[in-house]
């Protein structure tokens, strides 16, 4: 009986047994990921990585299915439905992306959701340890990466630092100076001018790592401009 069952579960054909376990083996595989999506605050989490991934085997499995039994299509591309499963996925991950006016989040999400449609593909397929395997590098590039990137300051943040002054100025190169010095690199900068409320809103579009000490540096900023206010934000806002 448990001969059978293996055969089952090893055999290229598509059958009952084997197409449960594979379905199975890809939802756990797909949940494994999105448990640490779901970790790290991302919307698409456990259920959405599960459903791709078990999506995208069951096409896997109708894509072999059909030449394998409508003798017409016995010359068929068993390919042809998984390759658009690739293609396909993408408007998950492009739902995943969260697009801001100074920096771009989700991109890590999506790029999950399309690996993780693959893995779904390949339990289909039948590779089932190289999908165990691909799922466990995955894990290991989303957490242990990251504490690397971490530990030693590799990662750079896109913010928006906004300074306001109650004066007119027409000289901005001090700010940037102060920016410069403290390992903040400006990408671009926006000017307001309020000539009734002698008013000056300065947008500076940065990049910098995490160890930037905001408050000493915006304590340098208010003394050489006289800033009635300084924040630090993801967004524009004129």
């Amino acid at each position: 009986m448990f001969e059978n069952i293996y055969s089952d579960i090893i055999s290229p054909d598509v059958n009952l047994v084997g197409a449960i376990v594979k379905l199975l083996l890809s939802m756990a595989l797909g949940a494994v990921i999105g448990m640490e999506r779901r970790r790290k605050g991302q919307i698409a989490g456990l259920r959405t990585f599960a459903l791709i991934s078990m999506g995208a085997t069951l096409a896997m499995l109708i894509s072999i299915y059909i030449p394998q039994e409508y003798l017409g299509l016995k010359n068929g591309d068993p390919g042809r439905i998984a390759a658009q499963v690739v293609s396909g996925v993408g408007f998950l991950g492009a739902g995943a992306i969260i697009q801001m006016k100074a920096s771009v989040r989700g991109l890590t999400t999506a790029a999950g959701i399309w690996m993780t449609a693959c893995i779904g593909l390949a339990v289909g397929a039948g590779m089932y340890m190289i999908s165990i395997i691909a799922t466990l590098l995955i894990i290991f590039i989303l957490v242990n990466i990251e504490r690397i990137e971490q530990r030693h300051n590799f990662l750079w943040e896109s913010k928006i630092i906004r300074v306001k002054v109650h004066e007119i100025i027409d000289d901005i190169q001090p700010l940037r100076d102060i920016l410069l010095t403290n390992d903040v690199h400006i990408s671009d900068e926006f000017m307001k001018y309020d000539y009734v409320e002698q008013l000056t809103i300065v947008n500076f579009m940065v990049r910098s790592k995490s160890n930037v000490n905001v408050p000493a540096m915006f304590s340098e900023i208010k003394e050489k401009s006289n800033a009635a206010s300084i924040t630090i934000t993801n967004e524009m806002n004129m």
